[in-house]
């Protein structure tokens, strides 16, 4: 049975270190949110360590960037895991050829450069000249739908082109509007019969690369019982969790806000959680409404 609480403080003496989700539990893609980040560094000033773990498709150093830009508190973490990193460790490493379609904004280009910003042994070519593809996102993601893709998804099964989804994640909430996001095209493009590849949450390879990053930070002997992930995403976050063994905390007030009967003074009911984790078939230790 799922524990509601109220403050990551009541259970933080169980931890050594937290995977935190960054678009729903620590800002919302407009702004921080305050008590999130006091949480996040109360628990670093009793000796845990914060990772954000996040399917953004950007490299650390951008996602770094973009959260000064929205006014996150020094302090707040130790060190960045993103889908973006992992995903640029398959590019490189030539399984998806050396000539790539690019479906996202003009924003990610970052993603094909590494944190020097030199530009990855790979070409961005039309879609007729592609050996693979690599989406981070929607083109314009403000108007956009998979459906717009239609044409690109088939086109690319046809030939064989594998893709490569840098954030695997379907949809998120921008202040109070819901877009799309990279694996939405990922999922449309496997449904179609075409091959697609991921590497952030829930996937393996994210994973793995955060438990490398703990050695920065010195916690690469945590064991697994001293890891707690939170999150707002149910098959990203919390399946994620349960596939790697590891304690979660899911967060209502995000993206299942409305069926839980959530909002940032009362919830989650109990009932609706319970619905909502049946139907997901995924059982997280703990859950509250808003991350704090």
């Amino acid at each position: 049975m799922t524990q509601i609480i109220k403050s990551v403080d009541e259970i933080a003496d169980r931890y050594q270190v937290l995977y935190c989700d960054l678009w729903g539990c620590l800002h919302n893609g407009v702004r921080v949110y305050p008590e999130a980040a006091e949480a996040m560094a109360r628990f670093r000033a009793g000796g845990g360590a914060v990772v954000l773990l996040t399917n953004s498709p950007r490299p650390a150093a951008q996602v770094a960037a973009q959260l000064r830009q929205l006014g996150t508190p020094d302090g707040t973490y130790d060190v960045i895991v993103s889908s973006g990193d992992a995903a640029q460790h398959a590019l490189a490493s030539g399984g998806f050829g050396k000539r790539v379609y690019h479906i996202g904004p003009e924003r990610d280009l970052p993603f094909f450069t590494d944190a020097n910003g030199v530009p990855l042994d790979v070409e961005l070519v039309p879609l007729e000249e592609a050996e693979s593809i690599v989406c981070t996102g929607l083109f314009d993601d403000r108007t956009e739908t998979p459906e717009d893709y239609r044409a690109t998804i088939l086109y690319g099964k046809t030939k064989g082109l594998k893709l490569l989804c840098a954030n695997p994640d379907v949809i998120v909430d921008v202040g109070d509007r819901r877009i799309y996001c990279a694996g939405a095209i990922a999922q449309a493009y496997s449904e179609a019969g075409g091959e697609s590849f991921y590497f952030g949450k829930p996937y393996p390879p994210i994973y793995a690369l955060a438990r490398r990053k703990l050695i920065e930070v010195g916690a690469d002997d945590v064991p697994s019982e001293g890891i707690l992930c939170i999150g707002d995403g149910l098959p990203t976050d919390i399946q994620g969790a349960m596939g790697e063994d590891l304690d979660s905390l899911f967060i209502t007030g995000g993206l299942v806000a409305e069926q839980t009967d959530t909002t940032p003074e009362s919830g989650p009911n109990p009932e609706k959680l319970e619905a909502v984790l049946r139907a997901a078939r995924l059982s997280p230790l703990y859950a509250m409404a808003l991350l704090r």
